[in-house]
Formats: structure tokens, sequence, C-alpha cells
């Protein structure tokens, strides 16, 4: 594990930490970020044991110091000697509840969509402004402003880090579960650089566990965890053996982790039981389709489509749908589905146009469209895998 391994996977850890411990989301990002610029300089040789820890109490040291200078008011000293106390760094691992904090925190009402999922994006996983913005298909400075915007609402109007009661919970839900979606999506298919980040995957399972222990009479709580261990259960066989993308339809099933996609089928069947089919759960149903016998049955995964387009009728959603129409009635008519949608910037639209104009034998136009989608695609291996495709044609 070099550097960058650590950054990725204790950035969200510490920030959550350090915010428990000082109380204000912009003074622990930036105490966190002085952490690990020292440990460029300090771990030029060797990584220490524990470099999570580490980073805590060298953030808090920082942050201890910067009080200190700026503080012009009894309470500020009082809070840099609450700081000087012996605390718990050593809880960066298992201090369980840190980020479902400050997810719910980023997730207050009083922050719009776009802030709440940009924030938690970059304070839980990590993420620069760039790959933000690229998974939003927005400028960059709308990002930034946006994250500098709700840090700052959250200081001054003084939203409170912790996890909210029970009467306010069902109305905090909502951003809560889309924003743990966005997370495990981001380490599913990266924005940029490599195609996974098994830390990100592994961090919104985490979370979503946490927070189904937490609501566990909510159906989507549990649509959205059985969906994340049904997708994560197919994550070994996503690339091949020389980092190539893998499809779905050409990967290896006895790569699959059976005991996930147990785990997720127990939890689909137990929302069915409940009758109250949400997006969720719904998107859960589809992926028990494809992990359930030696291949997928298209038909019922397209029924399934149908059920989750009359509740979110969202362009993905319809594109999604139409792979599944493909299957069952042809490209051909799927073609005429996905020629209707605009997506300006998302590269699968032309990807999947490519690829249902290929099995029509238009050649031309979907060599066409597979230079689209090579152009708007910002991660290396899907690039690489739609060159492929290309080349082939």
């Amino acid at each position: 594990m070099d550097l960058d391994d650590v950054y990725r996977a204790e950035y969200g850890r510490c920030v959550a930490t350090l915010t428990r411990l000082l109380g204000d989301i912009g003074l622990a990002e930036e105490a966190v970020q002085d952490a690990f610029a020292i440990a460029v300089q300090k771990w030029a040789e060797e990584l220490p044991p524990n470099p999570g820890a580490w980073i805590v109490t060298t953030a808090r040291n920082r942050a201890i110091d910067r009080l200190r200078r700026e503080s012009t008011r009894e309470a500020r000293h009082a809070q840099a000697l609450l700081l000087s106390q012996p605390d718990e760094p050593r809880e960066v691992g298992p201090v369980r509840d840190d980020q479902l904090r400050m997810i719910f925190t980023c997730c207050h009402p009083a922050l719009s969509p776009l802030a709440q999922t940009a924030l938690t994006l970059r304070l839980l996983g990590g993420l620069e402004v760039p790959e933000i913005a690229r998974a939003y298909l927005v400028p960059e400075a709308t990002i930034s402003q946006r994250i500098v915007r709700a840090k700052k609402k959250i200081r001054d109007a003084g939203i409170p880090y912790r996890v909210p009661g029970e009467a306010e919970l069902p109305d905090r839900l909502a951003p809560v579960l889309t924003v743990l979606y966005l997370v495990f999506n981001e380490g599913y298919a990266s924005t940029s650089g490599e195609l996974l980040r098994t830390d990100l995957c592994l961090e919104a399972i985490r979370l979503a566990r946490a927070l189904a222990e937490l609501m566990p009479d909510e159906p989507e709580v549990l649509g959205l965890l059985a969906l994340l261990l049904l997708t994560e259960a197919r994550r070994p066989a996503r690339v091949g053996r020389s980092g190539e993308l893998v499809p779905l339809a050409e990967q290896d099933r006895s790569l699959w982790n059976r005991e996930l996609i147990a785990e997720g089928h127990d939890l689909v069947r137990r929302c069915l039981r409940r009758n109250q089919p949400g997006p969720y759960q719904l998107q859960a149903a589809i992926n028990a389709v494809h992990t359930d016998g030696p291949s997928t049955d298209w038909t019922q995964v397209l029924a399934l489509y149908d059920q989750l387009w009359q509740r979110t009728p969202t362009p993905i959603v319809a594109l999604n749908r139409a792979v599944a129409v493909a299957e069952v009635h042809g490209p051909a008519v799927a073609l005429a589905v996905v020629d209707e949608l605009d997506l300006p910037g998302y590269h699968l639209l032309p990807a999947t146009r490519a690829d249902l104009l290929a099995r029509l034998g238009r050649t031309d136009e979907a060599v066409a469209a597979y230079d689209e989608a090579i152009a708007l695609a910002t991660n290396d291996t899907e690039r690489t895998f739609l060159e492929s495709k290309r080349d082939r044609l």
C-alpha cells in the first residue's frame, strides 16, 4: 500500500473522526489535508503501522496549533485545551458511526440535493472536485462553489454532526440512500483512473449495513443493501487478467461471490414479502435475476424495468431498460427507444447505441457512435474496452 492508497482508504474516516473531535467540517478537512502533506515527507521510506491513526493524531495536533494561533476568545482556548487531552485516534477503524454521522450531516434538508451528494463524495470518498464534476456532468466551478457553500451553511446554521433522532429519520433517508448509492457507483465504475475503487465499494456496503441496523424496518434501506451486495458479488469477474473490462454476458460466473449473492437474494425476498417496491428494491430484484442460475432471464428483467420506469421515469432508467428490450424484442425496437433519449455528455448512451447499430449491421453508424462514446469516456478501462469493440468492427 502506498500513500495514494492510504489517502483513498483513510481520508473519509479521518475527516469524519476529526469532525467529531473538532465540531467543524471545514477545519477537520483542512487538518487532514495538512496531515497528508506532512506524511508525504515523513513516509518517504516506510508507512507507519497504523496510517489512519497517524493521520488523525497529526491532524488533531495541527488543528490545536491553528486554534491556538487564531484564538481570540476564551471559547477557542477551551476548545484547544479539550483537543489537547488524550483522545481516541486508535478508534479510526472501529468507530463505526462517525461516517454515518457525516452522511446525515451532509444530507441535511437545508442543503440542496447537489450540495448534499457533492459534499458527501468529497468528504466521505475523498473524491477531487474534477472527479465529482465528471460524475455529474457539470462544470468544476459549479461543484466547487456548491461544496464551499454547503460547508459554510453547515457551520453558520449550526447543523449538528449526529445521526438524527428516530422521528427525523424518514425525512432524511432519501438523500442518504442516494449518496451511499453514488459512493458505491464511483467505486464500481470510477469516473477516472482505474475502473474499480474497491475501498469505496466496501465502505458503501459497510455504511449500508450500519443503516440497515439503524432502520431495519425500512424496505428501501434493505433494498439498497441488497443491490450493493449483489453488484459487489460480481466484481471479481468484472475485470480480466490483463485488466480489461468484461461485460456481464461474458463474465465467468464461477468467480462470483456466492455468499454475497445468497445474502442479497435473502434481502430481496424479505423486501418482496413487504410488497412495497421502491426503486432500490426493484434494482436489487433485477440484480437478483442476473445472479440467479447460469444465465439471465431477460423477460423477467424487462418486467422489473417496466415497474422501475413507472416509479422512476428517468433517462438513465430508460437506457438500462433498452438493454433488456434489445434482448427480448430485438435491437431495432431498443434502438428506437435509445434514439429518443437525451443524455448529453453521458458516454453510455452512444456506447449502447453503437452496440445496437452493430447488431443491426449498420457498421459505419456504429463506428461513429463508438467514436462519440470514446471521446466522452473518462475512465481508461472503459475507453480501452470501447476502442476494442470499435476496432473489431
